[in-house]
């Protein structure tokens, strides 16, 4: 991926408008996410060291957390190294199939709008939150339905719930900020 497509799937996973985030260990290493609830690692890394770290993603700051780990029969030693290394015994469990796993799949409950304006058009959050919740242009979005603005120099992005997405496009489409019109589309 390209830096922008990066940091724009970080801001979506980050607003909660996308459930699963996939990272190499390069990736994963500058990653600071607020309550993840989830680590599954593909493979048994040689490190334990780097194990504990890709772990430690989760369960920050006292929350709690899960981490899996993905293996097979070829990689027993290391598991068993890293038990030896954590001092604990570590449970294995077969996999789920597939039509269990497909039934419990989470649908992201927000989704990320990207705004083609930001600082250098002098656009707050509060410019953002105003046109959103304003009584005008249709039906009403409430405050608690948005979520998470970030506001960049030529871009703004803001989290919605998937419950309101369409009528907070039509808001930002037909409605304007600092007295002009924006464009506006989700962010996928």
């Amino acid at each position: 991926m390209e830096q922008k497509e990066r940091d724009q799937t970080l801001l979506r996973f980050a607003n909660k408008s996308a459930t699963v985030l996939v990272a190499t260990d390069v990736a994963a290493r500058g990653l600071d996410i607020e309550a993840l609830d989830l680590v599954i690692n593909y493979q048994m890394p040689r490190d334990q060291e780097v194990y504990v770290h890709r772990i430690g993603r989760t369960g920050r700051a006292g929350s709690s957390g899960c981490a899996c780990t993905l293996y097979g029969d070829k990689e027993q030693h290391k598991l068993d190294a890293l038990q030896g290394y954590l001092d604990r015994t570590i449970q294995a469990e077969a996999l789920p199939n597939e039509k269990d796993v497909a039934a419990s799949l989470p649908r992201p409950l927000m989704a990320t709008l990207q705004i083609d304006g930001g600082k250098k058009q002098k656009l707050r959050a509060g410019d953002i939150l105003g046109a959103l919740t304003s009584k005008t242009g249709g039906s009403e979005i409430n405050g608690s339905d948005v979520g998470k603005i970030v506001l960049h120099d030529i871009r703004a992005y803001v989290a919605v719930k998937q419950t309101v997405l369409k009528q907070a496009l039509k808001k930002i489409q037909q409605g304007k900020m600092k007295g002009r019109s924006f464009k506006v589309r989700e962010l996928r």
